[in-house]
């Protein structure tokens, strides 16, 4: 088994299987800036240049030790596609959501025609190609997008969906099926064009904004349904502390499930789920990888590792101003735990 490949030992982890070693990696956000000094391929261009992400991305695997490529390196990609307005951020902040296209109603909704060829997409699938070829095979090409329930707040806005989800159920079901479908396309482009997982960012989904009980009832089977429909192995991430929905999250069909440090209990986490998903996760993003020193890194890691972690990696997108030497620091721990 120790002659497994990065992608071949990332996928059978994906999948509970038993592996040589844990896998190291992220399956959220990956760019930082001293690796766009290091390549050039610097934020906001390489947000919407195929070959400057894909520079980007790689530059995680081969400066940082990182088991993985992932790329793009923000939750807007989809959502300016389908007419919200972005603010494509600067080098150190990511673009957001600036306005919304149904505001008001859904009595309009419209899926974009050739939405595949809209705003950044083509860019985004092109890098997917790249960044193919330059694996080889041989390490895992993760590609992240914007989950649906994110996706539905973003197309009318985050309170208008939370009144909604209260006062109006009809426009709430109806803009939730409406982004469901949009992911499942854009899912299975990004499958088509090379990517060997998709890593789902939902953090509209987290029981800081939305209820458990509304998480089961409402969100969990439009999820079902994502997961159902995408032809490859995907891994569903929760911002905040998602203890009260980690059984529900289990039972969304995805194979994997990224969950932060604010869940105190990996331990616990793991036995509630063992067997049907894998964890990936928790070595805090802004407390320990951003401006922890590498000793403090390591030991955060290897908690992570003693509770039973499938895939070792931070617990949420990595800030851009994290130093190279931490994700270093990340890998070197993981290899010192299975000398």
């Amino acid at each position: 088994m120790s002659d497994l490949n990065m992608k071949e030992r990332f996928l059978k982890a994906l999948k509970c299987e038993e592996v040589d070693k844990v896998p190291v990696l992220s399956v959220t956000q990956t760019a930082i800036v001293e690796l766009m000094d290091k390549t050039g391929a610097a934020w906001p261009e390489a947000h919407s240049d195929a070959k400057l992400m894909a520079a980007l991305a790689y530059a995680s695997y081969e400066e940082c030790g990182l088991e993985g490529v992932r790329a793009p390196y923000c939750l807007t990609v989809l959502a300016q596609a389908m007419g919200c307005e972005v603010n494509m951020g600067t080098k150190n902040r990511q673009p957001s959501v600036t306005a919304h296209p149904y505001p008001d109603s859904v009595e309009n909704l419209k899926m974009p025609e050739n939405l595949l060829e809209q705003g950044r997409i083509p860019a985004v699938l092109e890098a997917m190609k790249i960044l193919k070829e330059k694996t080889d095979g041989k390490v895992p090409v993760i590609a992240g997008m914007e989950g649906p329930i994110t996706l539905a707040s973003d197309l009318c806005g985050v309170k208008r969906f939370m009144k909604w989800s209260l006062k109006d159920k009809a426009s709430y079901n109806a803009i939730l099926d409406f982004a469901t479908e949009a992911c499942i396309a854009y899912a299975n482009a990004l499958a088509d064009a090379g990517a060997d997982a998709i890593s789902v960012p939902d953090p509209v989904a987290s029981p800081d904004l939305m209820p458990p009980a509304a998480f089961e009832a409402d969100l969990k089977p439009r999820l079902q349904k994502f997961a159902a429909a995408v032809k490859v192995p995907m891994i569903l991430h929760i911002c905040g502390d998602v203890t009260p929905i980690i059984p529900a999250m289990a039972d969304c069909g995805f194979v994997a499930i990224s969950i932060e440090e604010k869940v105190k209990d990996m331990a616990g986490a793991k036995a509630k789920v063992a067997g049907k998903v894998a964890i990936c996760g928790n070595v805090s993003s802004p407390f320990i990888l951003l401006g922890a020193t590498p000793d403090k890194v390591k030991e955060a890691a290897t908690d992570a590792l003693k509770a039973g972690v499938d895939v070792l990696a931070p617990g949420c997108g990595i800030a851009p101003d994290t130093p190279v030497a931490n994700l270093k620091a990340m890998v070197e721990a993981r290899n010192e735990y299975y000398k």
